[in-house]
């Protein structure tokens, strides 16, 4: 397995943080968020092109992970918002396929049991899913269903006595190819409002299809689930999932998750765009001593000291409990516009060497399109904030 050279006692990583918002931190924190990235340098960035290339999760790294003990670091282990921000910033800057494992294992799926699941559920299922001996998945996106799902929902629920009937198809489901649970969203035919549930990928009439052929994320196995006549207990329906607005809980503060990960993403199109510089000479000398490739390397900075400020700010708006929606949804709209451009601006920096993985930055580059795209598109979390300044819905 070919494997990028890092050495975890001299990081690549002395000043992504232009600004210095990890001293927003307590010393516990910045100690944890220190020993999170040495690991992720010595067990995940080594292995991370390789996977990619190949398309093929590393199994191997999940007792890894558990062991590191990084599982809801906010709502369990009491952390701020900020520090669960740059962690999972940091998780992206390393390889953002293994950032958005995390993102679905910890924040989608953990996230639903967490704020929909009774004290009874929890205690019966929480304990496996922070331990990582049971890996989740996360099932709301269909094939005909993305940004419209909240009205749409065609996965269907129908409770007979103690057991409920799901028939249906999601799409885009990350880990559902190996997860031992999936928390399904299915529109009750009762009451047409959607309802959440566990559900045991071992069930007869559940499916799980890898989607091949990504060209971003390609580590981070995708699947098209197909519920034919799946049955589940009503015990394992989600106490607290009963209609979208519940749903929309989870979605808030995983959408703060993911412009975290398009901060993370253009660190790591900085780190690598300005090593390069540093490194690569021509005629003569390093690139980085011309003024438009330091120009290229201020604006990248500036594009993602801008996205960390945003989000620091909004972390802090979540642990008063007074975070919004519509501040999710700009913060996720901005961070992800930035983090395009910034990427492309680090991809031409390397020239041709930027079109293949053995350098990272065309890794990067893809990776970007699919936190552009997924937790809400660029258009849809404009049109909500639209709507948040306006009181007027531009979306039909």
């Amino acid at each position: 397995m070919s494997k990028v050279a890092v050495d975890p006692d001299n990081l690549p990583y002395p000043d992504g943080d232009f600004y210095g918002f990890e001293q927003m931190l307590s010393d516990a924190e910045r100690s944890r968020l220190h020993e999170l990235r040495g690991f992720l340098a010595r067990e995940v960035r080594p292995i991370a092109v390789d996977c990619w290339n190949r398309g093929e999760f590393p199994m191997e790294i999940i007792p890894k992970l558990a062991a590191m003990d990084m599982m809801s670091p906010v709502h369990r282990q009491g952390h701020s918002s900020l520090f669960a921000g740059l962690a999972h910033a940091e998780f992206t800057r390393a390889d953002s396929s293994i950032a958005t494992f995390m993102g679905v294992h910890d924040g989608l799926f953990t996230g639903s049991i967490e704020a929909l699941a009774s004290e009874e559920q929890k205690a019966a299922w929480l304990p496996d899913i922070y331990a990582m001996k049971k890996i989740g998945a996360f099932g709301l996106t269909e094939p005909l269903g993305g940004s419209d799902v909240a009205g749409g929902t065609r996965t269907t629920a129908v409770r007979t006595g103690d057991q409920w009937t799901l028939n249906g198809a999601k799409r885009w489901i990350g880990n559902a190819t190996f997860s031992d649970w999936v928390v399904i969203y299915a529109r009750d035919t009762a009451d047409n409002q959607v309802k959440g549930f566990l559900v045991d990928t071992k069930l007869p009439g559940y499916s799980a299809r890898k989607i091949e052929n990504k060209t971003a994320l390609r580590t981070v196995q995708n699947a098209d689930i197909t519920l034919e006549n799946v049955v589940v207990s009503h015990d394992h329906k989600l106490a607290g999932a009963n209609s979208f607005r519940d749903t929309n809980k989870v979605l808030k503060v995983t959408r703060l998750a993911v412009a975290w990960q398009a901060v993370g993403q253009q660190m790591a199109a900085f780190d690598v765009a300005r090593r390069y510089a540093v490194e690569r000479q021509q005629f003569g000398r390093p690139i980085a001593s011309f003024q438009m490739v330091q120009d290229q390397l201020v604006k990248m900075l500036g594009n993602t000291v801008a996205s960390m400020g945003m989000m620091a700010r909004l972390s802090q708006l979540e642990d008063l409990g007074v975070a919004k929606d519509e501040q999710s949804a700009l913060a996720k709209a901005f961070t992800t516009a930035r983090m395009r451009e910034t990427v492309a601006m680090g991809r031409s920096l390397l020239g041709g060497n930027g079109i293949v993985t053995d350098f990272e930055m065309a890794k990067i580059f893809a990776d970007a399109e699919a936190i552009y795209s997924y937790e809400g598109t660029y258009e849809i979390n404009t049109l909500v904030t639209g709507r948040a300044i306006t009181g007027i819905s531009a979306i039909v």
